[in-house]
């Protein structure tokens, strides 16, 4: 009886390790693919028509980042803020760094991507808006309003979490001799693109967050639609201190995916995160059932060994 025990503990115990690999097997497929798969788009995501190979599409051609490290900002460039105030943009600089976000927001794809991720990572940022820096969110888009731009603001805000420091959050609109100003400056390109009614209500844009140093200079560049805490960290401290970065790899995201063919507008960012979300949970699923089936079966199979050996 004692040999009996001993021998369902040991098969007990190797059926046990056996689901332990299986299931650290799972969690690095897991993170297989999520790398692999939440990507925000890969190239070829973003060739329409007939482009192929590394040619951009003819209405990206001009979209853009230009890394213009150390360039002074407009600060005379005149802006009205989402109070309705005019301001300069000179009225951010001085005492603290900003972080400037150039989007339009009434944008349906990417824009809201980007500030979901500024947020995000100043959540974890152990500084303060409107005590140790500002955010200044312009828009590209001159026919915006004040009034949209205070219901973007309230909506970051509370995702933000903390209320008290609304007054370092700055959302912008203004004209397009101030808007080209500012873009230009930081090397920000656009161009304006036909909405699915075929009229010039979107903007074709990469997304790129800057730090701006407290005399208004260009200190670094953020590209993409997550920015890691850390570094936003030590690009604030180092702007305080009008200290200005290196260059970053130009890898863009585009905001806009157009197909003049057949007048179509494709979502790059959403779509292909949840796309990649969905095949992770299936894929992981899966192979978590298979493991454990595999197991079950050995385990059946061990048993029978054993009783025949039993018997014998």
């Amino acid at each position: 009886m004692m040999q009996a025990t001993t021998i369902r503990s040991k098969r007990t115990r190797r059926f046990t390790a056996l689901s332990m690999r299986a299931l650290v097997a799972a969690c690095v497929f897991s993170l297989t693919c999520s790398v692999a798969l939440a990507q925000v788009a890969s190239y070829g995501d973003k060739q329409t028509g007939e482009n192929t190979g590394d040619q951009l599409p003819t209405v990206l051609q001009k979209v853009g980042v230009q890394q213009h490290l150390n360039q002074q900002l407009p600060l005379d460039a005149q802006f009205v803020d989402e109070t309705g105030k005019q301001v300069k943009l000179g009225d951010y600089f001085g005492k603290h760094p900003a972080l400037v976000s150039l989007v339009y927001f009434n944008c349906p794809m990417l824009c809201s991507e980007e500030l979901d991720g500024l947020t995000s990572s100043l959540e974890m940022v152990k500084l303060t808006p409107g005590k140790d820096f500002d955010v200044v969110v312009v828009s590209i888009d001159p026919t915006e309003t004040p009034e949209l731009a205070a219901k973007k603001k309230a909506m970051y805000v509370k995702r933000y979490g903390r209320p008290e420091t609304a007054a370092g959050w700055h959302f912008l609109t203004g004209q397009t001799a101030s808007i080209d100003a500012l873009s230009t400056a930081i090397g920000f390109g656009y161009v304006r693109v036909p909405g699915p009614d075929g009229k010039l209500t979107q903007y074709a844009h990469a997304s790129s967050l800057e730090v701006v140093t407290t005399s208004g200079k260009v200190a670094q560049y953020y590209l993409g639609v997550e920015y890691s805490p850390k570094d936003v960290l030590l690009g604030l401290i180092e702007a305080s201190d009008n200290k200005i970065g290196s260059p970053v790899a130009n890898i863009l995201t585009y905001c806009y995916h157009y197909d003049p063919s057949i007048n179509k507008h494709s979502l790059i960012v959403a779509r292909v995160v949840q796309l990649g979300g969905m095949v992770t949970v299936a894929g992981l699923g899966g192979f978590i059932f298979l493991m454990f089936r595999r197991d079950l079966k050995l385990g059946r199979d061990h048993d029978l060994t054993r009783d025949s050996t039993d018997k014998g």
